[in-house]
This record gives C-alpha cells, structure tokens and sequence, in this order.
C-alpha cells in the first residue's frame, strides 16, 4: 500500500483528503503545519506528499523547497486556494521548486484522486 502524506493547517480539508484518499486505497498520514510534516516525512518516507501552501509555522513553498533538497526525486502536489498578490499564483511558485504538480482549493474529490493516482503510477506501483 502506498502511503500519502498530507500537510495543511486546515483540520477539515486534512480530513476530506484523508477519506477520499483512503477510499482510493492509501495509507494517509496527516500534519497540521510544515514543520509537522518535514519531521513526518523523515520518518514515514511517504511515496508522494501533498501540502498546502499558506500554512502558519511552515509555509509550504519553505516546505517544498526542504523536502526537494532533502530527496530531489520527491514527488509533491501541493494545493492552495490563495494568490499571493497581484497576478503571482502560488501553484506557479511551488512547481518552479519541484513540486510535480498544483490542484486549486476548492477541488472535486475525483480530480484529486485522479492526480494523486496518475503521479503514483509513474513509479510502476499500483495504487491498491
């Protein structure tokens, strides 16, 4: 079973992650802020990370950019909602640090297991 680590600061995206992930057949483990998740990363060594990017404590580009220099081959989809000002999107800034993609917040359940699955695939390890 493949294992999934999800980093956001919202406890309810954290959990509608968590089950339709789940319901794909993932093993889920769940941080709440950057930090959290770079100390999870080391010790679950998850096949793919997804992580927001506006989180307090650890914002998810600084977080990006250590898990990338920690294992290049890291595969990250990272999600936000927000732009940061003016017409920079944060997806443009966290694929330009290696994140292997970026979802807009709100996304469908479908479409998140449809990345998630598709990425995880070009490893040549089935989902289930």
């Amino acid at each position: 079973m493949q294992t999934i680590l999800v980093i956001d600061d919202d406890p309810l995206v954290r959990r509608t992650i968590e089950r339709v992930l789940q319901r794909g057949g993932y093993k889920i483990h769940l941080a709440a802020d950057g930090l959290e998740g770079l100390r999870m990363f080391r010790s679950v060594l998850p096949d793919l990370v997804i992580t927001d990017i506006v989180m307090p404590v650890k914002e998810g580009l600084d977080t990006i950019r250590l898990l990338k220099t920690w294992n290049p081959d890291a595969k990250i989809i990272a999600i936000s909602g927000a732009i940061r000002g003016g017409n920079k999107d944060f997806r443009v800034e966290a694929a330009a640090l290696g994140a292997s993609a970026a979802l807009a917040k709100p996304f469908e359940p479908p479409e998140l297991l449809e990345l998630v699955t598709k990425h995880l695939a070009d490893t040549g390890a089935s989902a289930v």
